[in-house]
């Protein structure tokens, strides 16, 4: 069902131009979707170029096999970039990866098909795991999550000001009736909300908290950013694409304090040219332009950043 569902790749020729690529060079799409930026890379790859991908949706890792499985230069891993680290070492490729692509947060794909449990727009089972494989699903926790962790995780996760009112209402459904079906949350929290904002639906916000949440997003982000930068080569870049505040915050701050090098203390006798920073920052963020926009309205959030490697 998923395979007929497009996926348009955000600001695709951006990320792949900010990856620098080297005909020979070895690269990680850490995030294959369906295969928009792993395509434009293997383009400027030349015949010793390599590619290595990784989705943790089992979906995506078939597309990846059925479209790129015959390409020498690729090779797909069915897996969370939280483990990039270990899939890098494991192919022998430590510190020898010449630019890093993550594309974070949920794909269209999985958005659009009712049955991974995304959508509040679609009658579907209350999932929202990316890998259906592991962890609880949403309807799972929603049914045994304490009052005050559900007014956390929607207020921190989804910045979301009538996370009380939401997380009450969601107790007491669930006190006489299951809570399975996303239309049947997406009404629950309608309901909850006493001011709706124009243009965004009223559980816009609590259902990127609960999919963040289920799917330990910030988390596996923090973890894989600092797994990224250890594996690449001198001159290697980490190229990411995040969609929301919450995501953008980590990366922003990441790249910052990866460029500023070692905080010595004021008191301390050390020249700033005694200071080696191993990573810079490669220009300003990148945000989509109008036309991106207007042909791909999911792009309006997108932020791009890049970090380089220099010693």
């Amino acid at each position: 069902m998923g395979e007929t569902l497009s996926h348009q790749s955000v600001l695709l020729t951006e990320a792949v131009d900010a990856l620098a690529i080297k005909p020979e060079g070895i690269y990680l799409d850490g995030t294959y979707g369906r295969g928009g930026h792993t395509t434009e890379i293997l383009k400027k790859l030349g015949d010793q170029g390599r590619l290595l991908a990784m989705d943790q949706d089992p979906q995506a890792v078939a597309n990846a096999q059925n479209k790129f499985g015959a390409d020498p230069r690729f090779e797909i891993v069915y897996g969370n970039f939280e483990s990039l680290s270990d899939v890098v070492c494991r192919h022998g490729l430590g510190q020898k990866i010449d630019g890093i692509l993550l594309d974070i947060g949920v794909s269209s794909p999985q958005l659009d098909d009712a049955a991974r449990g995304f959508s509040f727009m679609r009658s579907g089972p209350l999932d929202m795991r990316m890998n259906p494989e592991v962890g609880q699903s949403a309807a799972q926790w929603l049914a045994v999550v304490e009052e005050n962790e559900l007014v956390d995780v929607l207020r921190r996760l989804g910045e979301e000001r009538f996370a009380k009112r939401i997380a009450r209402a969601i107790i007491e459904v669930r006190q006489h009736q299951s809570i399975d079906d996303t239309l049947q949350l997406a009404q629950i929290i309608s309901d909850a909300v006493p001011k709706k904002e124009k243009h965004k639906h009223p559980a816009t916000r609590s259902f990127q908290a609960i999919r963040i949440h289920i799917n330990r997003e910030l988390e596996v982000l923090e973890k894989a950013l600092e797994d990224a930068v250890n594996v690449l080569a001198i001159k290697g870049r980490l190229v990411v694409i995040s969609f929301h505040s919450l995501e953008d915050r980590i990366v922003k701050r990441f790249m910052r304090d990866k460029s500023r090098g070692p905080q010595i203390p004021k008191d301390l006798p050390v020249m700033d040219s005694e200071i080696q920073i191993p990573f810079k920052i490669i220009g300003k963020a990148i945000k989509p332009g109008k036309d991106e926009i207007d042909n791909n309205p999911r792009a309006r959030s997108s932020v791009l950043r890049v970090l380089e490697r220099v010693h």
